[in-house]
């Protein structure tokens, strides 16, 4: 007996779809079949389409680029050392 294995992503391991369609369908398949509401989004890896359980407009915060590359002390009031 032979099984359809999807191709998958390598980067994430997640399953390729060729267009938003097809992704699209996959996720409303999703929900008819199991009450679970999946995202469609493209792949900055390799290009093709996925699916994610997160909603992609409340999953993304803006952060300050001067906060992204500056080192937070793990404790309230902890300063380290200077050599």
């Amino acid at each position: 007996m032979h099984y359809f294995v999807p191709k998958r992503c390598v980067e994430s391991n997640k399953i390729m779809y060729h267009d938003k369609a097809t992704a699209q369908q996959a996720a409303d398949q999703s929900w008819r079949e199991r009450g679970t509401e999946l995202w469609v989004y493209r792949c900055e890896f390799c290009g093709t389409w996925h699916l994610t359980h997160r909603d992609p407009q409340s999953s993304y915060t803006y952060v300050p680029f001067n906060q992204q590359i500056k080192p937070h002390s793990r404790k309230k009031g902890y300063k380290p050392r200077r050599k």
